[in-house]
């Protein structure tokens, strides 16, 4: 039922007085009064006031486009009752902030939480004005309002441009909001606003980036909670465009420029993760797990796992029918690199699905696996469930002797790896040494940082990172300044960055403290060479200008001449 049905007072003389002004006051909620029961205060600066006669729930406020359900009695300030929605047994419904009542109402209902009962006091620029409204409000009539705000359904511009307003009917739960490589199930019905249905499903599963239907559907449940129930109005843009679509099966047509009216339900959905930032490892979880646990590096883990090629060939199978789980360290090179990723990730007791290609799989070798031989170049999928995991202990975890021993554990670990040519393990086994040691035991400490750091360096510069092995000889030196390996490996790091000078520096102190150190003298020729090899560069440059300029200064010469 529309306000003016109810009465004349809302709608009043005319549409220029029914819709809002551009140059009405906006409401600021940051200077929003607080108010106490029995209080009046004013809301804004055009003379609107609020007087609570009873508080409401919570801290929550309707916003401009929602729907809000209210009782109220309309009276003159003489006591002149003209108008009252509780003497009809009937509440009344309009949406805020979109011009359909006074601006007084539009002003002081957005001030009110749920439950809230207030009298207004509403100067006439804010209610009829100078013309009031015949014959119930005279002109330049102050009105009050005894307002009471039941409920309100949220409706809100998802896209901020008109094309999509959604109406939550039905609240979710939590807060998380699926994400575009999410997978949801949702159950949907769209009519056209005749009220044809076009497309109805019961339960439909897609992923978010993808869409369905129309775009409205994957705009909307991203901003969607689990459960929650909408109802969209989805302008053409978000439809069918200008085109519209025919029929097609059970399908209805959609005609063209057609607004559509889409009830939403977001039923679940499994959320996908990028384990890599190159997304050559996907996870999606078909089960959460439980806490907030996650194995690390060194853990024992215990799972139950399927693998499969594309196809659909099993390759492998563990911990199902009856057989034993499988039992594995992480970081150990124990099952590929892109499984070994993804557990990392997992919680205890979370069921995932999991997509590596060849890069974190078997690579470009063909592998003969327990139950079939997977061909080079396969893209692997794996069904995993992590049963258990006994982490390995973190350095806050431990005394100061226990720190010492794991820090030498993770050295000779990082010499096998080293030796084995597997650089990226051997550096990341290094990097593993404990930092905090107290003052008795710093001399032990001291020796495995140094050897750490300088082995750590070596991998860097296999793996042709030469910043990271200049820092980590330069936190060597630090340690110890005259340390030949590291000023000789720092060099090394300052040659290939192109710092000739300060890898002489290097060389030269080094020499200095070992005159007969062969790797040395020989790294002295490679930078001389280098020095040289500049050299040449810088003359054939600098000659090629002075060349140019020379050639300019005789045609300049010539013109002059001319």
């Amino acid at each position: 039922k529309k306000m003016d049905e109810d009465f004349d007072m809302p709608v009043g003389g005319g549409a220029e007085e029914m819709m809002m002004n551009d140059d009405m006051m906006d409401l600021q909620d940051e200077s929003s009064p607080v108010f106490k029961v029995g209080e009046e205060k004013e809301i804004g600066s055009q003379g609107l006031k609020k007087k609570l006669i009873k508080e409401g729930d919570g801290w929550d406020t309707p916003d401009n486009g929602d729907e809000v359900e209210v009782h109220y009695t309309g009276t003159l300030v003489d006591g002149t009752k003209f108008d009252s929605s509780r003497d009809r047994g009937e509440t009344f419904k309009f949406k805020l902030g979109q011009g359909q009542v006074i601006k007084g109402w539009d002003q002081g209902i957005k001030t009110m939480k749920k439950g809230e009962n207030s009298l207004f006091t509403i100067p006439p620029e804010l209610a009829y004005g100078e013309s009031g409204s015949s014959p119930t409000i005279p002109p330049n009539a102050t009105l009050q309002f005894d307002v009471e705000l039941l409920s309100w359904s949220s409706v809100k511009d998802i896209c901020k441009d008109g094309g999509i307003f959604k109406k939550v009917l039905t609240a979710g739960e939590k807060w998380e909001n699926p994400k575009d490589l999410d997978e949801v199930l949702v159950k949907y019905e769209a009519q056209l606003e005749d009220g044809t249905v076009v497309s109805k499903f019961e339960g439909v599963e897609f992923t978010v980036g993808d869409g369905y239907f129309c775009p409205a559907l994957s705009k909307a449940v991203k901003t969607m909670k689990k459960g929650e129930k909408v109802l969209l109005t989805v302008k053409p843009q978000y439809g069918f465009g200008e085109m519209g679509r025919p029929a097609s099966g059970a399908e209805g047509a959609v005609p063209p420029s057609a607004t559509l009216h889409i009830t939403l339900e977001l039923v679940s959905w499994k959320t996908v993760t990028e384990v890599t930032n190159d997304k050559k490892v996907i996870k999606k979880i078909v089960k959460e797990g439980e806490g907030y646990e996650r194995p690390n590096e060194g853990t024992v883990a215990k799972v139950k796992l399927i693998g499969k090629l594309q196809d659909g060939t099993v390759f492998l199978k563990k911990g199902h029918d009856d057989d034993e789980l499988f039992e594995f360290k992480t970081d150990e090179e124990q099952v590929v690199d892109g499984l070994d990723r993804a557990i990392m990730t997992m919680k205890k007791g979370e069921v995932a699905e999991l997509t590596i290609t060849p890069e974190y799989g078997f690579g470009s070798s063909e592998s003969k696996q327990e139950l079939a031989v997977v061909p080079p170049n396969s893209t692997l999928y794996y069904e995993v469930e992590l049963e258990s995991f006994v982490k390995e202990r973190e350095s806050w975890d431990m005394n100061t002797p226990e720190k010492i021993e794991a820090a030498g554990r993770k050295k000779e670990e990082g010499n096998v790896a080293f030796k084995a040519g597997k650089y990226v393990k051997a550096s990341k086994r290094y990097m593993k040494r404990q930092d905090s040691f107290y003052e008795d035991e710093k001399k032990q400490s001291k020796v495995l940082k140094v050897s750490c750091n300088l082995n750590n360096a070596a991998c860097k510069l296999k793996l042709k990172d030469y910043k990271q092995a200049e820092k980590l000889c330069t936190k060597v030196l630090e340690l110890e300044s005259t340390n030949v390996k590291a000023l000789y490996r720092r060099a090394q790091a300052y040659i290939q960055l192109a710092d000739l000078d300060l890898a002489e520096i290097d060389i030269k102190k080094a020499l200095e403290i070992d005159p007969n150190n062969r790797d040395v003298k020989l790294e002295y020729k490679v930078l001389k060479e280098k020095m040289k090899e500049y050299n040449k560069k810088d003359a054939q440059f600098y000659g090629n200008i002075f060349a140019k300029m020379s050639k300019l200064e005789t045609l300049d010469t010539n013109k002059a001449a001319a």
